[in-house]
């Protein structure tokens, strides 16, 4: 668990979900939501919200002795820097707060590297703004430091984003000879993707008699984790992958490319969907999950819909949210309802899985 300690007033948007996520998110990282603010909008041109809203926030970390303001929404530096000066407060949006929760998850080299590779990125931006407001004359100094130092920064910290990528790329070509030594021995490989938090790690192991930590903490998978499953004779490779999450900037999606190329190369990926959340939710998460396979040129053809946490919801409700996504029937083999927490219908995914593999075996002998 992690310490929380660091005291917190969350402004998201006044719809149930999209609070729960953000505090989820908050407490992840170690922050204890005093106080939440809604506004429908939060990309406004000034502070991200409202004058009147801001000025609403100032006065509960006055009066409540707050030290953060967490943001949920990617706010723009200059933002960022009208608010905390309202404020007088950090200011933690969703970027730094993702960033955040990554760096207290990391566990392996390659995330760490990953990781810090994306924070310096956010890094950078911030220091080009503050240059900018200290030219116009709207920011004394940065942190202490003329313009000359803000700029010798700056190039070193693309010097050691160039040193990072280099170390990734290392890591890409070992991941590509561990490829090339599981194509050679014929296992096909099945990915287990989807929205964090939805059961992955849990169908994992499940289906592979792991015990990996599963969590109520957000990101509690960073890397790739892979067995190998006997299924009715034939050996197939299963990976847990990192857990998707709406609003990630593209420059997250490169950091840990090196993690997510094994999509590509996947026969299989298992897209797991909480099916207990309401149809607006899953619509959204579809929706990023789309936007990270797209972006990394991954199949769609590949995907098969496993709809978990069946023992929460009943199946004509689950059904009719299948139907309004435009998802297809279980018969045409690319969708299960399933329970990771009962095993309820295991077996059908797994017949799944190698029906769906032996069909694209004969499609590639032909």
């Amino acid at each position: 668990m992690i310490p929380v300690n660091k005291s917190a007033v969350l402004i998201t948007y006044p719809i149930k979900d999209i609070a729960g996520e953000a505090k989820s998110l908050a407490e992840s990282a170690g922050y204890s939501v005093e106080r939440t603010v809604t506004q429908k909008h939060l990309t406004r041109s000034k502070f991200g919200i409202g004058k009147g809203k801001a000025d609403e926030v100032r006065e509960l970390i006055k009066s409540l002795n707050i030290e953060f303001v967490i943001f949920d929404e990617i706010l723009k530096p200059t933002q960022q820097y009208n608010l905390a000066k309202l404020c007088e407060a950090d200011i933690i949006d969703r970027e730094k707060l993702i960033l955040e929760i990554f760096r207290l998850r990391s566990s392996t080299e390659e995330s760490k590297i990953q990781i810090k590779l994306a924070e310096l990125h956010y890094e950078a931006v911030r220091i080009k703004e503050k240059v900018r407001l200290a030219k116009r004359g709207e920011q004394p100094g940065f942190f202490g430091l003329g313009k000359y130092d803000a700029d010798v920064h700056l190039l070193d910290i693309r010097r050691r984003i160039s040193v990072l990528r280099k170390k990734l790329v290392k890591e890409e070509r070992r991941k590509v000879l561990q490829r090339n030594s599981r194509a050679r021995s014929g296992f096909p490989t099945v990915s287990i993707i989807g929205y964090t938090s939805v059961g992955k790690t849990t169908l994992f192991n499940l289906l592979t008699g792991e015990s990996k930590l599963v969590g109520i903490e957000l990101f509690t998978t960073l890397s790739t984790s892979s067995r190998i499953v006997n299924i009715k004779g034939n050996k197939v490779m299963f990976s847990d992958t990192v857990g998707f999450i709406s609003k990630l900037p593209a420059y997250m999606i490169d950091a840990f490319k090196s993690t997510l190329q094994e999509l590509i190369f996947s026969d299989i990926i298992l897209l797991v969907v909480d099916i207990s959340q309401s149809y607006e939710i899953i619509k959204k998460q579809l929706s990023s999950s789309f936007t990270v396979l797209i972006h990394l040129g991954v199949s769609i053809a590949k995907i098969i819909y496993v709809f978990n946490k069946m023992d929460l919801v009943n199946p004509e409700e689950a059904s009719e949210k299948c139907k309004l996504l435009g998802i297809l029937n279980e018969s045409d083999n690319n969708r299960v309802m399933i329970s990771s927490k009962t095993g309820m219908n295991l077996s059908v995914l797994l017949e799944t899985i190698q029906s769906k593999i032996f069909v694209d075996m004969m499609k590639v002998d032909n």
